[in-house]
């Protein structure tokens, strides 16, 4: 990791869907200092449109930092699926964002270094949070279970199974 890499979760959220768009962001500079966006756009679309602002957005709020370097994160397959393809007809386009995903394609080409990568919904909850909270909601509980966790779990599975 050199020193000007920044990491960056986002997340977007579409109420209903397609709805009010929401946009969370974490953000994070080279020395730890983080920074987090929670943004009510008033504009109406589809969860993959939330998903798409919410990395322009975050990816904007890099380039004003300073950033240079940045690794992106996202937990919509599509979003990182559509970015990713290099060929024609890779994956099919979403023609209705086709402008917003071009658009996107040139702000990650403003930037020395940049990667966009999937990660699973758990472990964007923070990302997902400041989305959901851009739109008046309460956060999604996310259960994460340590090894000492799981097993109390299954021991109090088991004894409630044993008891019938």
């Amino acid at each position: 990791m050199n020193e000007s890499h920044w990491t960056l979760y986002c997340d977007g959220s579409a109420m209903p869907n397609p709805g009010r768009i929401g946009l969370g962001a974490v953000l994070t500079g080279p020395d730890g200092t983080r920074h987090e966006l929670s943004v009510a756009t008033h504009a109406i679309g589809c969860n993959n449109e939330a998903e798409l602002k919410a990395l322009t957005h975050g990816l904007e709020a890099a380039k004003a930092l300073g950033a240079t370097d940045v690794r992106a994160y996202s937990d919509n397959s599509v979003l990182v699926e559509q970015l990713g393809a290099k060929t024609a007809g890779a994956v099919k386009p979403i023609a209705r964002l086709a402008h917003l995903f071009d658009d996107a394609r040139t702000l990650l080409d403003s930037f020395d270094h940049v990667s966009v990568e999937w990660i699973p919904r758990h472990r964007n909850a923070q990302a997902d949070a400041l989305a959901r909270s851009a739109l008046g909601l309460e956060p999604k509980r996310v259960a994460r279970f340590g090894k000492r966790g799981a097993d109390l779990i299954r021991n109090k599975a088991n004894s409630v199974q044993g008891k019938h």
